[in-house]
């Protein structure tokens, strides 16, 4: 289950990243920034959830 949050987490996150550096207008650079930051948001997120259902 912890693998799957974690994953799920990474997807999602990339992706809200990218596509936020893609609407703010920071191009391929910035969006590519955006969703590095954006995954490591989401391991986070993804093994707190992990950590939860867990309980």
């Amino acid at each position: 289950m912890n693998r799957l949050c974690i994953m799920v987490g990474t997807t999602l996150g990339g992706y809200l990243g990218w596509a936020s550096g893609e609407a703010v207008g920071f191009g391929f650079g910035g969006a590519f920034v955006l969703s590095g930051i954006g995954s490591l948001a989401g391991v986070y997120a993804g093994w707190k959830t992990a950590q939860k259902l867990g309980e």
